[in-house]
């Protein structure tokens, strides 16, 4: 990142009042240690609103607006494929109109960069090189992490979980020079496996490097409670992925109270991001994911 960027960053932290550093590598904003005294806080994950997103009745410049004043919350976690282009004026204005809101603006999730385990190394250089604009961005919006997805590789293909390691590794040394972390999440194929997953944490072995437990996207054979005990050593986010309710308010597929014991005894007390996935009304789904998740704060 260029002086310019640099001085920026310090400048909007002293407009916005909060930290533009993030994850392990920064206390003040680590997401372990979330303000007041509630054992969690409640991120909205723009992907709960896709549907109004792609139907053209919402844009990304006005969630920060509706995570404040539709939910009640004051955690963002973003979708590249919602921004116009991650431009430095578009992410000054998001993050000024975050800052008016009381929100954080805590990751950006990025999809469609490239496989960072492709058996050809100039795809995993691209992969990488592809990823770094999502880096600047991240920084500019005060965030603590990018999540990224690993590649198209099979679980337990160890050659896949090498080439993977090694290109992570590279990302996560870039991140650092802006004290970001970058993560993972169980988001299909090998990354759907825990303990494969694991292994790539653990090849990396960098301290800006980890996990994103999502509830959800694990095959139908795998214990998913178990496999979030796994994964949760390494968490720097989590996401509560939730698709129907019923009439008591509890989640039809995934059991919350076990999940969010698995969560809070790993020790995690940073923000839990609603991820919701229903084929119903998204507002009403995210309404139904916070109230679900403040029976565990």
């Amino acid at each position: 990142m260029n002086t310019t960027r640099r001085q920026f960053l310090r400048d909007a932290a002293g407009l916005a009042g909060v930290a533009v550093v993030g994850g392990a590598l920064s206390a003040e904003a680590d997401p372990q240690d979330p303000p007041g005294a509630k054992k969690f806080s409640i991120s909205l994950a723009a992907w709960s609103v896709h549907r109004l997103f792609f139907d053209g009745k919402l844009k990304q410049i006005d969630l920060p607006k509706l995570t404040r004043e539709e939910f009640g919350l004051d955690g963002l976690e973003l979708v590249n494929n919602f921004f116009p282009a991650p431009t430095f004026d578009y992410c000054n204005d998001l993050r000024k109109r975050a800052a008016d809101h009381g929100v954080k603006i805590l990751l950006i999730m990025c999809d469609s960069e490239g496989d960072m385990s492709h058996a050809d190394a100039a795809v995993r250089r691209q992969a990488v090189r592809n990823h770094r604009k999502w880096l600047d961005a991240a920084a500019l919006l005060g965030c603590h992490s990018i999540r990224c997805n690993f590649g198209n590789a099979a679980p337990g293909d160890a050659e896949a979980i090498r080439r993977g390691a090694e290109s992570f590794a590279e990302l996560a040394d870039l991140a650092a020079a802006d004290k970001l972390n970058v993560i993972i999440e169980n988001h299909g194929g090998l990354s759907s496996d825990a303990d494969s997953l694991m292994k790539v944490v653990a090849a990396v072995n960098k301290p800006n490097f980890g996990t994103l437990p999502d509830f959800g996207n694990f095959p139908k054979e795998a214990d998913r409670y178990d496999s979030i005990c796994k994964l949760m050593p390494a968490a720097k986010a989590v996401s509560a992925k939730c698709y129907a309710f019923n009439d008591a308010g509890d989640e039809t597929t995934i059991d919350f109270a076990r999940m969010m014991k698995i969560v809070l005894d790993a020790g995690y007390r940073g923000y839990v991001g609603i991820e919701y996935e229903g084929p119903t009304d998204e507002l009403a789904g995210v309404k139904a994911c916070r109230r679900l998740l403040e029976r565990f704060q």
